[in-house]
């Protein structure tokens, strides 16, 4: 049960003194700090690795589950067996493709692209797994709709197998204007109108609140209008991409609130990168201020 500054104050009486009292509550603050928080359960929380790529993965597993979250994601096959050892699950599985600034865009790497997923999604479905993540590509002097176009083909060549495994495949939303320079499917009507045109449900977008308010804004009516596209969502401060708390723009809890009033079942990954010393502590303030 957490100790707050009215009960002390009642506790201690009027005779306590000033500086005895001030002592007090600091030990009491220290003290409710330390104590693990319960979670309200409404949230499916999960981090992703590389934002703490510093850290051994046995023992981000080890803090993770002890803060209570439930997924370390963006890691791949080989590393998915030990996160599950910790209670734990990978929400977003990655280790097919090319990366980032090569994707379905281009049309000379389906056959490429296709021969990864086609051998990693099988290995997904058997790790119990759901997702995995895709990427359209820079733009290199194409135009958007020819883009968009080539993507749909590519991904649709995928989807037999996608829908084969029961697995779905997220294109993450990134902004072209701070971290990847020239990154295609960085608006959301364009990942909207790409997932019309694949036309399988087992297609929908990674929705990066990020990389969103840096290129869009408008986010909680963003995903109130397009939320049945979405499977996935990343948090992250903007500026910066770091802490979530009250350094930044964003007001995280409205948000989370926003998405779970659409239905959202899925994961929320925390994906800023921290700047506090002791990094998991960051975590779990991040956690904290999602868990609506």
């Amino acid at each position: 049960m957490t100790i707050t500054r009215r009960n002390a104050i009642t506790k201690m009486g009027a005779a306590a003194g000033s500086t005895a009292l001030a002592a007090w509550l600091g030990s009491l603050e220290k003290l409710n700090n330390s104590l693990p928080q319960d979670l309200k359960g409404r949230v499916k929380h999960s981090a992703c690795r590389w934002c703490y790529n510093d850290i051994p993965l046995e023992d981000l597993a080890k803090g993770v589950s002890e803060i209570g979250m439930h997924s370390i994601e963006l890691i791949g096959p080989g590393e998915w067996e030990l996160v599950k050892e910790y209670g734990l699950t990978c929400a977003m599985p990655w280790g097919a493709g090319n990366g980032i600034e090569e994707g379905f865009n281009e049309p000379s790497l389906h056959d490429e692209l296709l021969a990864s997923y086609e051998e990693v999604i099988p290995q997904v479905a058997e790790a119990g797994l759901d997702k995995i993540i895709c990427f359209s590509g820079n733009r290199n002097g194409m135009d958007d709709q020819t883009g968009l176009e080539n993507c749909a083909a590519g991904l649709q060549r995928l989807m037999s197998t996608a829908e084969e495994y029961d697995v779905t495949v997220c294109m993450e939303l990134l902004n072209s204007k701070v971290n990847h320079p020239d990154y295609m499917c960085d608006h959301t009507e364009w990942g909207v109108r790409l997932a019309d045109r694949v036309g399988s449900d087992h297609f929908k977008l990674l929705y990066d609140i990020y990389h969103m308010q840096i290129m869009e804004g408008d986010v909680i009516r963003t995903i109130r209008d397009n939320h049945q596209y979405i499977a996935h969502y990343h948090t992250g401060g903007v500026p910066g991409r770091n802490e979530i708390d009250e350094t930044q723009e964003l007001y995280y809890p409205a948000i989370i609130e926003a998405i779970l009033e659409t239905g959202y079942e899925g994961f929320i990954g925390q994906e800023f990168i921290p700047t506090w010393d002791d990094k998991l502590a960051a975590l779990k303030s991040g956690v904290e201020i999602c868990d609506v």
